[in-house]
């Protein structure tokens, strides 16, 4: 039992800062509960300023009914009586008129306060002319607040001006005893016009708070936006290359099973079970490859991206092309980066697709041996040699590809006899601009002699630029 209750995280282990601080454990607790008082009283407020919210026209004509009743009680019980100056003039129908002339323009005070502080102010100059101090004279400090709330601050200004001038006329009409109500008055318009300050910078540093983490907000979305672009077209262009090459093979596969259909069934039946797996392959690809351009699937299924120990599953093997493998330096190759690893494989492949695709005779251009009056060509073979050091990687990829064929495209050569070499096709500049994305150089060209094709890539083992 002991043993288990030391186990267990104490108070203490579990708030180390405050325990150092020397708060008691009954303190370090959860907050204590808030008194069910406060609760209701938390509770109608929220209500209420939802209601505002959704209704403000009928809060605010609720709030205007609730001061026009007020001012027709304090004039029918005559209460405004005790608060009036002994040389009071008003009639008694003049006395409501101003009491709900304070009250009913404040259905309008927080869309035109102003104009409500103007309108107010003629019937506060009749009310102090006349000495009766009508009880709904104070609302006018409601526009004001709302003023203060809404408007600039000069307008508060003016309104506040609109409001105590009045008032301070009043010790010329009525010089004995008004000292005391204009104090009263002054001091009501001070506490006004500082709480609608208060609220309005409170208002206006909270709206930059949340101005402000919308911005973050929105340009966190943008980043991450352009972060999932950039990596689908990565992966857009890495799916083309593969899918490039599956076809190419799939096209190897089906020329050649349509010539050895005719001598051995045997391996064209292979050779329909290969085109069959390659075309399974390229066809998950494109799948691949459509998830991931799609902008509502940005976390498209992503494979896993091929290494050099990959290299001695390149489908051209299965299409007919003999490809020799000569690794020199393997500890150090496997040491490479992924990026180096897959620039390299994504070079051989090229390479080796090219090869398949513009140096394979055709069927009808390649007698079988022996054949009488026609001299025999050697079968079409690669050599990939990859050789690291410590500084530098080479990878030389040749063939024995006498001359491209017709319309070559990617990584073929230029033509038997043409006298200007073309500009580089783009899977070579493809190929160069991975390389170059380590700083490395890649040459492609004919063999001496044009006894086939050659591509040289080098790439060092350290970045040359910070």
């Amino acid at each position: 039992m002991n043993t288990r209750r030391r186990d267990r995280p104490g108070p203490q282990a579990s708030d180390p800062v405050r325990a150092r601080a020397g708060v008691p454990p009954k303190a370090r607790g959860a907050d204590p509960p808030t008194p069910p008082l406060t609760r209701i009283v938390q509770g109608a407020l929220d209500r209420l300023r939802a209601f505002d919210r959704r209704r403000p026209r009928v809060w605010d004509a609720a709030v205007t009914g609730f001061w026009v009743v007020a001012a027709v009680l304090d004039y029918t019980s005559g209460g405004w009586r005790t608060t009036a100056h002994e040389d009071v003039t008003a009639p008694d129908h003049l006395v409501l008129l101003m009491s709900l002339g304070f009250s009913l323009p404040l259905l309008w005070r927080r869309t035109h306060p102003l104009a409500v502080v103007l309108l107010m102010a003629p019937i506060s100059l009749v009310n102090v002319w006349t000495g009766a101090v009508v009880q709904a004279s104070l609302l006018q400090l409601v526009p004001v607040f709302q003023t203060v709330l809404r408007s600039s601050f000069r307008t508060a200004g003016a309104a506040a001006l609109l409001f105590v001038v009045p008032v301070l006329s009043a010790g010329v009409r009525l010089p004995s005893g008004w000292g005391q109500e204009v104090v009263s008055y002054v001091w009501g318009l001070v506490f006004t016009v500082l709480l609608g300050v208060a609220v309005r910078t409170r208002r206006e540093y909270t709206e930059a708070l949340v101005e402000r983490a919308h911005r973050l907000e929105h340009e966190r979305d943008q980043q991450a936006r352009l972060a999932a672009a950039a990596e689908r077209t990565r992966i857009a262009r890495e799916m083309h290359d593969i899918i490039g090459h599956n076809l190419s093979v799939i096209t190897g596969l089906a020329d050649g099973g349509t010539y050895a259909a005719r001598k051995s069934p045997e391996r064209a039946g292979q050779a329909l079970e290969a085109i069959g797996a390659t075309s399974r392959q390229a066809l998950s690809e494109l799948r691949r490859l459509l998830g991931v351009l799609r902008d509502d699937h940005p976390d498209a299924e992503r494979a896993p991206q091929p290494t050099l120990d990959e290299l001695t599953l390149l489908r051209v093997r299965r299409a007919g092309l003999p490809v020799r493998l000569e690794l020199h330096g393997e500890p150090e190759l496997r040491a490479l980066t992924p990026g180096r690893q897959l620039t390299v494989y994504r070079v051989v492949q090229e390479a080796l697709t090219n090869t398949l695709k513009h140096a394979v005779p055709s069927p009808a251009a390649v007698p079988e041996p022996g054949a009488p009056g026609t001299p025999h060509r050697p079968p079409l073979s690669a050599t990939v040699a990859l050789t690291c050091t410590r500084t530098h990687l080479d990878a030389r990829i040749t063939d024995t590809g006498t001359e491209p064929g017709p319309g070559a495209g990617a990584g073929a050569g230029p033509s038997a006899g043409s006298e200007q070499a073309p500009a580089p096709p783009q899977g070579i500049m493809a190929m160069r601009e991975r390389a170059a994305l380590y700083d490395g150089t890649l040459e492609a060209g004919p063999l001496p002699e044009r006894t086939g094709w050659r591509v040289q890539l080098r790439l060092p083992l350290e970045d040359t630029h910070p």
